[in-house]
This record gives structure tokens, sequence and C-alpha cells, in this order.
């Protein structure tokens, strides 16, 4: 006899399907957290939550939060669920501006982290907590001032005459379809090596060198990778057991062995070059001694992962940004003839000479720029974490402490409450007319208070170099295998276009061509 009935059978499936229910009521225990408090909530799946489709790869996080936002309209917040855990999104400008600046100490830090022992992945400007964060933003704040990038300007000059002679070997005269997102990541891989590692790797020569490999290995969306991604930024409880490594195993390897060859190389030789290595340097020979600052200290991998975040952020935003910008050109030869026009005759002043003011004081590659962005801002969300208990102004609703918050940056930007027709590439929306009118925090392509990005005046620099080099001398247009409309990998992190960009590249003889 058994158990619990005459058969064995029958009560295995009693046992089992009591498992089940059980299963059942622990995983959707939290459900209806939202709905209970008056909150808007899309219905969860059982098991997953609200994140079906992004954790079996059809959907990008960026597009899974961009739909959150979507289907939210006319709300100022809404509640989703990972798994079973609620997570809250904002939508309305005002209260954004509470969570990433007129309340930052609630929100400090980023929900997304990797393990601690991941000191790469951890212990970067990007994703450390704080205290150390706040400790670490401050050092490495001088390394972006307007003096110290104009002597970096001299390295990155060196990398665009390497464009232009990779160009002028491609024999461009009459046209040739080249992958814009690898040109355009050879190029921002040289200038990153350059400008944070000191090295001279000339990817644009050969771009199956280390450097160039490991940076693909990096943003390589296998199954594997993406799963690592999407336990980093919406799991990260898990990556204690799951091994998770922000950059990648491999990768992490490398940058180790790179960094401490470098740091090594230019403490023993002495040689400055103005570069990040040279103030990584000065701060390990300032504050080692100090040991332990609250969860960092300025040695070890600790220091490594300065270093390492600088080169993902330096080299993969920056060629993401300047290919999507030279597809939309591609699209509209009336804005391309216009910033060529801009970029031509600023050349004519200064005898053909790229300067650093030069590329900093062009309106309209300004407005180029921003609207790139807008369309395609390199990670589409923003995550911070509630510090404790916050009650939402202008509403009854406390959040507790430790609920994730999200802002969808894509939802935003092709909002067309604020920017009608989204789908159009229009550069005339960043005139100075224009942005007064826009509300404030309805635009944030490199995120906006103290948690900003710190390399955006570094990843801006390289790139309207890299865009001027090029437009200056050449004409892109759509060929046979351009996509249109553009199509985005469902597995990536970062906004990435699927198979690449495909354009035509004519190197051109006058303006008017």
């Amino acid at each position: 006899m058994a158990l619990l009935t005459p058969y064995w059978g029958l009560d295995g499936i009693i046992l089992f399907a009591s498992l089940m229910v059980a299963a059942y009521m622990y995983a959707t225990r939290n459900f209806k957290y939202w709905a209970k408090r008056g909150i808007m909530e899309i219905p969860p799946t059982p098991f997953l939550g609200n994140f079906k489709e992004c954790l079996l790869l059809k959907k990008s996080p960026s597009d899974f939060v961009k739909d959150l936002y979507d289907q939210s309209k006319g709300l100022r917040y809404m509640g989703f669920y990972i798994f079973d855990k609620p997570f809250f999104l904002i939508r309305d400008p005002e209260l954004i501006k509470h969570v990433l600046v007129k309340d930052f100490n609630v929100f400090k830090d980023r929900y997304a982290s990797p393990d601690v022992t991941d000191r790469l992945g951890y212990a970067n400007v990007f994703m450390i907590k704080n205290p150390s964060w706040r400790i670490l933003r401050t050092k490495l704040t001088p390394i972006f001032t307007t003096g110290r990038l104009k002597k970096m300007f001299d390295l990155m000059i060196v990398v665009a005459n390497d464009l232009d002679e990779h160009l002028e070997g491609q024999k461009l005269q009459n046209g040739k379809v080249l992958e814009m997102k690898d040109l355009c990541a050879n190029f921002t891989t040289d200038m990153i090596a350059s400008t944070a590692f000191g090295l001279q790797v000339n990817s644009l020569k050969n771009s199956h060198v280390p450097f160039r490999e490991y940076g693909r290995k990096i943003f390589d969306y296998t199954v594997y990778r993406c799963a690592e991604f999407l336990t980093i930024f919406f799991l990260p409880q898990l990556t204690k057991y799951t091994g998770a490594k922000f950059f990648g195993k491999e990768a992490t390897t490398f940058l180790r062995s790179v960094f401490w060859d470098v740091i090594n190389q230019r403490m023993q030789s002495g040689e400055k070059r103005n570069d990040l290595i040279d103030i990584l340097i000065e701060l390990k020979q300032k504050h080692e001694s100090e040991g332990d600052l609250g969860g960092f200290q300025f040695s070890g991998d600790d220091l490594a992962a300065q270093a390492a975040i600088f080169y993902i952020g330096g080299f993969e935003t920056s060629s993401s940004f300047m290919c999507f910008t030279l597809y939309e050109l591609a699209l509209d030869m009336h804005v391309q003839r216009t910033l060529r026009k801009e970029i031509v005759e600023a050349l004519e002043e200064t005898d053909g000479k790229i300067t650093y003011e030069m590329i900093i004081t062009l309106p309209y590659l300004d407005m180029v720029v921003s609207e790139t962005l807008r369309k395609y801002p390199s990670l589409g969300f923003l995550d911070r974490i509630a510090m404790t208990d916050y009650k939402i102004p202008d509403s009854d609703l406390v959040l507790e402490k430790g609920t994730p918050v999200y802002i969808s940056m894509n939802g935003i930007h092709n909002d067309p409450e604020y920017y009608p027709d989204p789908e159009k590439y229009d550069p005339l929306r960043f005139t100075d007319e224009n942005k007064q009118k826009r509300p404030n925090f309805t635009y944030f392509p490199f995120g906006e208070g103290p948690h900003n990005c710190i390399g955006m005046r570094l990843g801006l620099l390289q790139s309207k170099l890299g865009l001027v080099q090029m437009l200056s001398k050449y004409e892109v247009t759509p060929c046979e295998k351009t996509v249109i409309p553009i199509v985005m990998d469902p597995k990536g992190l970062t906004v990435t276009a699927l198979g690449g960009i495909h354009l035509n590249v004519r190197k051109i003889s006058t303006i008017a061509s």
C-alpha cells in the first residue's frame, strides 16, 4: 500500500500536483502588489512576470522598458514584475527630475550590479555603489576638464589621420560598400586604446588585433553573454550564484593583463602621455596607502576597472553613435550636405586643420549629434534603487526601500508629446528655440544628475572628430544591403543594428558633389 492511496502511481501524481501548486503560489505571491496600491500594472505571467519576451531574447532590454512606457501612456508611473519582484517605471519628467537630481540621496545607486567579487565589473565608476562611488567619481572627474581634453585631442588627431589613411587605401573614388559598424568600431577602438591605455593597436589596419577581438567578445550577443547581461541589469541578486561577469571571462583576463603591463611599463619609464593611465598612476601613488575607502581602493583590479570601463564605453557607444549618424545622413542627403557645408567652411577658416575649438563649436554638427542620440541612445533605459522608503511627490504612494526604479530613455525620446513624428530624423529639433520649448528631463542620452556619464565629453569629442574626418571628404548613400527601416538586434543590451549597417561610401571632390 502507498502512502496516501492504494497506488504508488496515484501518490506520485498527487505529490507532483501539490508541488506544482506550491511553486505556483510561491511564484505569484507578489502579483497584484501594484494593483493593491492603485497603480497600473501589466498582467504578469506566472513564474516570469512581465519578463518573458526579454528572457527568451525576443525583445531587447531597451525595447522591453520602452513597451512598458508606451503601454502606460498618460500616467506618471506604473508597476511591472520581473519574475515575482515588483519594479517601478517612471514616465513623468518632473518625477524623473526628483529621482535623478532632487532626491538623489534616496536613489544614489544603480539597481544593476555585478557580483562584488568581479572587481573589474563591479568596482568601476559606472557600477560601483556608495559610498565608494562618490569618492571615486570625485577623483576621476578632473580627467575630463577642458585642459585635459585638449591634451588628449592631440592623441586623437593621430588616430583621425589613421582613419583618413585607411579610407584613402580603400580607393573610394567610384564608391564602395562598407560595413559601418565595423569601420567605426575599429576607429573608436584605436582612439580609446590610445587615450585610455596609451597603446597604438592599429585596428584600422588589422581589425583582428587582440584589442578589437576582445571588444567584439564583450558585445557578442551569444545566449551566454545575453544571460550575463540580463542577470546583471535585471536580476543582480543572482550574480553571486551564476558567476556572470560584466566584461565576460576572457575579456576580463585580457583587460587586466594589458592594463598592468601598460601601467608597470609607464611607471618604470616615467613617460607622460596626458592620458587616462597618467591619471590612474597619479591616483595610485597618492591614495594607495590609504587602503580601503568604503569598499574601494586605488590599487589592484579596482584601479584596472576604471580603464576597462572607459574602454568599452569609449569604443562601443561612440562607434554605435557614429554609424547610426552615417546611416541617417545616407537617407537624407539634404541634412548630409548641410552638415558637410558647415564642416568644409570651418576647415577653410583653419587652412584644412581640424582643431579642438572647431570640433566643439559647429552648431549644425551639435544638432545632428543630438538628434542621433535622441533616436539611438546607446543604453535605452536608466535604473536606480530606492535606498529608503520614499513618498512619491504629489501622491499618496510610498515606494518601499529596495524597490528597483526604471526610466525609459527610448520611451521619452520617442514620445510624440515631446517629439512630434518621432521616427523622423530632424536635427532642427535641437535649435536653441526648440530646445527651450520642451520640458526639462525629456532628453538625457547620457543620464542626468550626479550619476550622469562621466566620459560624455570625451565620447562626443572623438565621435565628432571621426564624423568630421569622414564627411569632409566622403559621401555616404544607401546600397542594396542597406536595411530600411533599420532593424535592431533583439538580443542586444546596447542599441545595435541587426546584421550591421552597410552603406556606399564615395570620395567627393567638391562641396557640390
